[in-house]
């Protein structure tokens, strides 16, 4: 069943299973998971970095930044969480989202060089050089 809201939880650690209707936020490891709020049961990973996802708390309220678009998921849903609130946004075509992917690509890409080249200019250059090693392998560039 589609989901209307969500209840966040601040944890130390991700549980192993996900309940529906909940979004667990770890700040320790900057991410939040939840189930895919269309109730197909998949677990969508939503890293908190200036490069994916943005939280924004509002009280005992939270909303994510930009849309979740399961593009991957048989579901393909695709959804704001706004105030603990879900909201439903229409489909995309293949296009729209092979764009966004692109787009999304272009984004960690300027995000990881502008980390890199802060940390070289304070002195910790190894570390980050091989997470954008790793980053370009996993981006296929």
């Amino acid at each position: 069943m589609r989901a209307v809201t969500v209840h966040p939880i601040d944890v130390e650690v991700i549980p192993e299973q996900l309940e529906d209707g909940v979004l667990y936020i770890c700040e320790r490891y900057q991410i939040a998971l939840h189930r895919c709020c269309c109730g197909c049961g998949e677990e969508v990973v939503t890293p908190l970095n200036p490069a994916e996802w943005s939280l924004a708390r509002h009280g005992k309220s939270v909303s994510l930044s930009p849309s979740i678009g399961n593009w991957s998921f048989k579901c393909r849903s695709h959804y704001w969480i706004r105030q603990n609130k879900v909201v439903w946004s229409g489909g995309m075509s293949d296009k729209q989202i092979q764009r966004v992917k692109e787009s999304d690509r272009e984004a960690k890409i300027a995000y990881v060089e502008a980390t890199n080249r802060l940390k070289a200019a304070q002195g910790i250059p190894g570390f980050l050089g091989r997470c954008w090693a790793v980053l370009r392998h996993f981006l296929g560039l």
